[in-house]
């Protein structure tokens, strides 16, 4: 960070008046906070990192009020980033600002690898930490789980169950896979169907593991009985919405069985659910069924959760979710996006497997393209389809896919005086944001994706507008590929 830049991030805070997801401000004018541990193990957990702030005062509005001293402060903070594990190595910048000297340390994210980072006087339990919004959290048992995990290569589907055993496995559909496999792979025949279940991962020392249960078991849910999918139809476009005839869900199945089972029903249960057009092509008077969501998007959707939902303990409980609302669809996978992926990557780089065995066993029994086709694949489907891209969220213990059934909004929308008057008023709120409301309630505007499409986009497309935090429940919205994560706005010029 270049002192120009300090200067700039201490006036961005003041004017804001608040920390952020990579900000966290310390007065640091009478001696060196005692506690940082828990903020430098949630930045150095988050791939942006993070830059602790030294010589504003949260409590005095943000006033500037120096550090006691410049080389203490540096070394006592160094210090605690040595009582770290792995050790964190803080980038110090000074400044003089408002006639008095305040400093910055730059927190770098450490490798997902070696994650999670945490102070090592409170061991890896209780001493590491995840940044939300402007706090820090301790982690969840979960959450240091996948990072354990990840780092030793650990893979859930791999994992036996100990009450099964082979006899409960399909002898016929076992031995089609087999020979499929002998007859692909001249080497793999040299082995009897011991060493060949054993190396294959479907048993481990003659017991089954997950991926073996949820591909050749008669009934797998006898012994994972939430490994399944519940799918319902909500009449209305949240959950509690009601029929005329009070009925809360149209349809409510419950599809279990093997993996192939399970895909097969739930494309029915989705083709049964969708409203089908009939179109009558005009120059050759050949009839076209269109079904309300591409048929791919959704088969794509489906495997994906199938195959890369999380199988561990901590989400055994959790069923895969499909839920048709009245303007949507959305498909729940238990856990988040895995290992170094994020939802800017989806489609574009190759993800670390999370369930490799399941993955390669599931692309031999249900055709699925183990290729990280599947996020293109969605992609290509809905602009087909004349219908909005798929919005991928990503929460601490669950992976969501949204279908619109509905055409997006205008990319280039007229503003008409009303909007105008309405766009005028936004910008003059966003000068100086109070507290963090949301510009949407300003706007009397209640669907937050039309306060973006007609006023906020605009002016992000001529780069008036810079978007900062997040929306309450870490909503997001995708316009031309360009992700929009705020809670306020504020106009360029102030920065």
């Amino acid at each position: 960070m270049q002192i120009e830049d300090l200067i700039e991030l201490a006036k961005r805070v003041q004017a804001q008046q608040a920390e952020a997801q990579t900000i966290e401000v310390k007065a640091a004018h009478r001696s060196c906070p005692s506690k940082l541990r828990d903020t430098l193990s949630s930045f150095s957990n988050q791939n942006s990192g993070g830059i602790l702030l030294f010589g504003l005062d949260e409590n005095e509005h943000f006033t500037a009020v120096g550090v006691y001293d410049l080389q203490d402060l540096q070394k006592k903070v160094t210090e605690q980033c040595n009582q770290m594990q792995p050790p964190v190595r803080a980038l110090f910048t000074t400044a003089e600002y408002e006639g008095v000297w305040i400093c910055s340390a730059e927190i770098p994210s450490i490798a997902y690898a070696e994650r999670p980072c945490y102070y090592i006087g409170a061991g890896i339990q209780n001493g590491s930490y995840v940044r939300v919004g402007d706090a820090d959290r301790h982690m969840t048992d979960y959450e240091i789980y996948c990072f354990e995990a990840y780092r030793n290569h650990m893979h859930d589907d791999e994992r036996v169950i100990e009450r099964a055993t082979a006899d409960f496995l399909d002898k016929d559909l076992l031995n089609a896979f087999l020979t499929e496999r002998r007859i692909s792979r001249p080497q793999f025949a040299q082995m009897n169907d011991t060493q060949a279940m054993e190396m294959l991962s479907i048993t481990r020392n003659g017991i089954p593991t997950i991926a073996g249960l949820l591909n050749f078991c008669v009934y797998p849910q006898g012994f994972l009985p939430e490994l399944g999918i519940t799918g319902i139809v909500v009449p209305g476009t949240e959950i509690g919405d009601t029929a005329d005839s009070g009925a809360r869900f149209l349809d409510n199945k419950r599809m279990e069985g093997t993996i192939f089972n399970m895909f097969s029903e739930t494309m029915a249960f989705c083709m049964r659910n969708m409203k089908t057009a009939t179109i009558i092509d005009p120059e050759t008077g050949k009839r076209c069924d269109k079904t309300e969501y591409p048929v791919s998007a959704i088969r794509e959707a489906v495997l994906n959760a199938l195959i890369h939902r999380d199988y561990s303990i901590y989400t055994e409980g959790t069923p895969i979710q499909i839920d048709f609302f009245s303007n949507r669809l959305e498909i729940h996978s238990p856990g988040s996006l895995y290992g170094r992926m994020s939802i800017e990557d989806l489609g574009f780089a190759h993800p670390d497997a999370r369930n490799p065995v399941l993955a390669v066993m599931t692309e031999s029994l249900t055709d699925a393209e183990h290729r990280y086709s599947g996020i293109p694949t969605m992609r290509r489907a809905m602009q087909e389809a004349g219908l909005p891209a798929p919005v991928f969220i990503n929460r601490q213990n669950e992976f969501v896919v949204v279908l619109y059934n509905h055409p997006a909004e205008p990319e280039n929308p007229v503003i008409t005086s009303h909007t105008a008057d309405k766009t005028a008023a936004l910008l003059q709120f966003c000068r100086t944001p109070p507290d963090r409301r949301q510009p949407a309630s300003r706007c009397k505007l209640l669907r937050q994706n039309k306060l973006f499409v007609i006023i906020i986009y605009p002016h992000i497309e001529v780069n008036r507008l810079i978007v900062k935090f997040r929306f309450h429940r870490s909503h997001s919205w995708n316009f031309k590929n360009v992700k929009v994560k705020c809670l306020f706005l504020q106009e360029k010029t102030d920065f």
